[in-house]
């Protein structure tokens, strides 16, 4: 835990020297996912149970807290797909390299897709506490990561690194749009079948 963390703080405070070691490291799938992805994506989806749980959601004079099971399902659910999601990102990655003058390398795509999303992964701890949300938006400075560490890693000329961080993130916004719309639609669904147990406090 300690090196995830320091890991993550790295990539935050000081991208450009993080991206640099990152480059130069042997890494495969596992080695990328275990235990970093698996512990920074968890972040978002255990934050926005908790946050519904304890302080739920407040519309007007109504504060509304999901039934639980339909809450825990949803944090799974967008927990998995986002799992997915960042293994599709750089499958895009990957693939574009080429069209911006880059180097296909499925390795060094995904070190790009896993560790550009540190800032979006630590913002949801925001979500704790839902008034504060909100703050999430912090989480856009992986955007700014991303555009270092394409050009870095991918071999791409850093005169194109803008047009392809563009492109990867349209891609992106898209995918995580049908992931949310997902997560959002079951959610639904599991609220319907369990609404008797809805509780307004």
């Amino acid at each position: 835990m300690t090196d995830i963390l320091q890991r993550a703080k790295d990539m935050i405070v000081k991208p450009k020297e993080t991206w640099a070691v990152i480059d130069g490291e042997t890494a495969t799938v596992q080695t990328l996912y275990i235990p970093y992805v698996l512990a920074l994506a968890a972040i978002g989806p255990l934050a926005h149970l908790i946050g519904g749980q304890v302080f739920g959601y407040h519309f007007l004079a109504i504060t509304v807290h999901p039934p639980l099971g339909a809450a825990i399902a949803s944090a799974l659910l967008s927990y998995v797909l986002t799992l997915i999601g960042v293994y599709v990102v750089a499958l895009v990655i990957d693939a574009l390299a080429p069209t911006f003058g880059g180097q296909k390398n499925p390795i060094q795509a995904l070190k790009v897709a896993v560790y550009s999303a540190t800032a979006g992964w630590v913002a949801g701890i925001f979500a704790v506490v839902p008034a504060l949300a909100i703050l999430g938006l912090l989480g856009l400075y992986s955007l700014y990561l991303l555009y270092l560490g394409l050009p870095r890693l991918m071999k791409a000329p850093e005169d194109k690194a803008v047009a392809y961080t563009v492109v990867v993130v349209v891609v992106t916004a898209i995918l995580y749009l049908v992931i949310t719309a997902i997560v959002g639609a079951l959610a639904m669904q599991q609220s319907s079948a369990l609404a008797g147990s809805v509780s307004l406090r």
